[in-house]
């Protein structure tokens, strides 16, 4: 048994001060707010672990490499790919190891890993076929942050067009092939990682294959989407099917209660609708959305409705769980002229308990008995922290992943506060990607 004696903890939706937790076996077992009782102390204030429900790790190669011309969403979608194109299971390992370091590093005890560089370049599999996704897998375990591989269909350049260069590697030529092939992953996993499945989006998945997700759907496994990020890929699919994005999904049995939205951007108030009465998650990534142009969501209407918000990092353009909370509540003033459309406690269980759930660790996202021991630590006498009042205000509206000093992950001490260590494997690894 281990016991923590925590400054400040954010426990049953408030900060509570001097708290003793104790941890068997990567459970938390006892929680006890004014302790008299000693433990492994933790200066600061202590929060769940934080969620990241959708990441693209090869995409951290792109930061500060993106931004030299004005663009568009598509060409920046020809950087990515051009980066895609130099990856192999080693080099991919490398660099998705030191990003999830990173996230361990900001916070995130748990990471939803949407995955679709499955081949060779040429798109002709490895001799071992999940390679790249066991790559990953090894990667989370390494970094020591939990996964959810979220093994992706993507059949399509868009709306029935062949894949194109690069996107060869990401097909498996039919829905069929891509089920056989994630059915061999699951074996692999354990109680640390999990395996999800994801349609990549309308626009790479035909109508047709989306009927390979409905056991998923029925299953309760978590099922994810690119949804209505783009208005673009909104005309496209009605042009080609008659109805939005959402209604094609509802049509064929995509949207459950374990079903995430990615991004759901442009949304009809119809979308809007379907999504809540499936009560989906919707995966918001507001600082991807912001650095891409893609506009703001309508997250608040969302919520109304019935779904429920979780919050990724996408594109890695930063990889920190504060600052995709605020934005949300932020990025909601800069559309409305108006303030005060989410709560701290709010925002911060969405990015801790909500986000769990949606990657299939519903036992996660607490400081409570029976729940894993996810500890994150943050400083409170930084230059963003100090006189900030110590509490869940400071956690949304002023810390960011800089000021988190120790992260524990199913009891087991995984970041002690090294900062430079994570930005100098950062840079190893993304130099040897640059370098192929």
């Amino acid at each position: 048994m281990t016991a923590y004696l925590l400054e400040h903890a954010w426990v049953d939706g408030r900060v509570q001060d001097t708290v003793r937790v104790e941890v068997e076996r990567g459970r938390i077992t006892s929680v006890v707010p004014d302790a008299t009782e000693t433990g492994v102390p933790l200066r600061g204030l202590t929060l769940p672990g934080f969620a990241n429900t959708h990441s693209h790790a090869f995409h951290r190669a792109l930061r500060g490499r993106t931004q030299t011309d004005r663009g568009t969403f598509w060409t920046w979608r020809d950087q990515m790919y051009a980066v895609a194109g130099r990856l192999d299971p080693d080099t991919y390992y490398e660099l998705a190891r030191a990003t999830y370091a990173e996230m361990v590093a900001a916070g995130y005890t748990s990471v939803g890993e949407f995955h679709y560089l499955h081949h060779q370049p040429d798109g002709t599999p490895y001799d071992d076929p999940n390679a790249m996704g066991n790559a990953l897998l090894a990667a989370a375990r390494d970094a020591g942050i939990r996964i959810t591989l979220l093994d992706t269909l993507y059949l399509s350049s868009g709306f029935g067009a062949a894949p194109e260069g690069v996107q060869q590697r990401f097909s498996d030529g039919s829905a069929e092939a891509w089920h056989e092939r994630v059915s061999a992953l699951a074996p692999l996993t354990g109680a640390d990682a999990l395996i999800g499945v994801a349609a990549h989006s309308v626009r790479a998945v035909p109508a047709d294959a989306l009927k390979v997700f409905a056991p998923y759907v029925d299953g309760g496994v978590p099922v994810h989407v690119h949804l209505s990020e783009q208005v673009k890929e909104n005309a496209d699919c009605v042009t080609a099917h008659g109805v939005t994005p959402t209604r094609l999904l509802a049509d064929h049995g995509f949207l459950g209660p374990m079903t995430s939205a990615v991004h759901a951007t442009h949304l009809t108030d119809e979308d809007i609708r379907l999504l809540g009465e499936a009560r989906a998650f919707a995966s918001f990534c507001p600082t991807t959305e912001r650095d891409l142009g893609d506009g703001i969501g309508p997250a608040r209407q969302l919520q109304a409705a019935g779904s429920v918000l979780t919050l990724g990092s996408d594109s890695h353009a930063i990889i920190d769980a504060f600052e995709e909370m605020r934005a949300v509540e932020m990025d909601e003033r800069l559309a409305t002229q108006a303030r005060g459309h989410w709560t701290a406690a709010e925002l911060l269980h969405a990015g801790t308990a909500d986000g769990h759930r949606s990657l299939g660790f519903a036992d996660a996202g607490e400081i409570a008995v029976g729940r894993r021991a996810d500890l994150v630590t943050v400083d409170l006498t930084s230059s963003r922290t100090a006189g900030t009042g110590a509490d869940e205000h400071t956690a949304v509206f002023a810390a960011g992943g800089a000021d988190v000093t120790h992260v524990v992950v199913d009891g087991k001490v995984v970041f002690d506060g090294d900062h430079g260590q994570v930005g100098r494997s950062l840079a190893d690894a993304i130099g040897k990607v640059w370098n192929a």
